[in-house]
């Protein structure tokens, strides 16, 4: 008895919004079900048609392509609410990795969801995971911080609000600043791990890993920095310093602290931080004032 030939039926997609995961190097990471909806959707919306046109060309997707990117969101996104009250099938892609992810598509879905419109999430590549998985820091509570400031007082004071959070902190950071900011994470979060991925999955993928000194004078040596860079800096660890590391951190934490906080409250922060007496903060704190009087 002949084998009889079994095909699938087309799949039918849902009327909404699909919000689909593309590579961020390597073109082969990209799942079969977002390859489906990129094929069966009724439009695809970009941010860049140059970046995106030869990455459907590759998987012979020939689904119609529009832009919609910070430039022209508040002018494209009635069209495509639009769209979506009409019954059509939307998906929404970045010229890399997963939507939303520092691009203006959350205002896109907060409208859709207001209007009524399912929205459907094709997961996949992701910088900030990938860079997370392969740093050998805590993965068991992180904070994406995106993109710094590039003015360096605005960076220190976004670097002086993270040296706070208990948490893995991931980051976003132009090649060309990465010097300059591994600078500022060394002298205002102090002598914690941080690993520097870049070129994720990509043919000159590196990981280079340390404490902030040891990563930028690694990188200091080389022509030039390039490519995409994701940083990831480990949470504060009081038990991994010495007592004298431990306390000039601590001073140095109180002393930026009580530029905007009451002495209790600089006080309070700083002892639990770094698990020292708070009597003995206490009275660090004091001569700091004083020294400014």
């Amino acid at each position: 008895m002949g084998q009889k030939n079994i095909t699938s039926p087309p799949t039918l997609l849902a009327p909404g919004l699909y919000l689909v995961a593309t590579p961020i190097g390597n073109a082969q990471d990209i799942t079969l079900r977002a390859l489906e909806v990129l094929r069966d959707c009724d439009r695809i919306y970009c941010e860049d048609t140059r970046v995106s046109k030869p990455f459907l060309h590759r998987h012979s997707i020939a689904t119609p392509l529009d832009v919609y990117q910070e430039h022209n969101a508040s002018a494209v996104r009635p069209k495509i609410l639009k769209q979506l009250s009409e019954g059509a099938r939307i998906a929404l892609i970045s010229d890399a990795g997963t939507p939303l992810v520092s691009d203006p598509g959350y205002k896109l879905v907060d409208e859709v969801i207001e209007q009524g419109a399912r929205v459907f999430p094709i997961p996949g590549a992701s910088a900030v995971l990938a860079a997370l998985q392969a740093s050998g820091l805590p993965s068991d509570r992180f904070l994406f911080a995106g993109f710094l400031p590039p003015r360096t007082e605005a960076r220190k004071r976004e670097l002086n609000a993270l040296s706070g959070i208990d948490a893995t902190v991931i980051l976003f950071e132009s090649a060309r600043r990465l010097l300059a900011t591994l600078q500022d994470i060394e002298e205002i979060m102090g002598p914690r791990r941080i690993a520097v991925a870049r070129e994720l999955t990509k043919k000159f993928e590196e990981f280079v890993r340390g404490s902030p000194a040891a990563v930028r004078e690694e990188l200091e040596s080389r022509a030039a920095i390039k490519g995409e860079v994701t940083l990831i800096v480990d949470r504060s660890r009081a038990d991994d310093l010495s007592a004298e590391d431990r306390w000039a951190a601590a001073d140095k934490m109180l002393r930026e602290r009580l530029a905007t906080l009451s002495v209790k409250d600089a006080v309070a922060e700083v002892a639990a931080r770094f698990d020292l007496p708070r009597r003995q903060v206490y009275a660090h704190a004091l001569a700091f004032r004083d020294e400014k009087k």
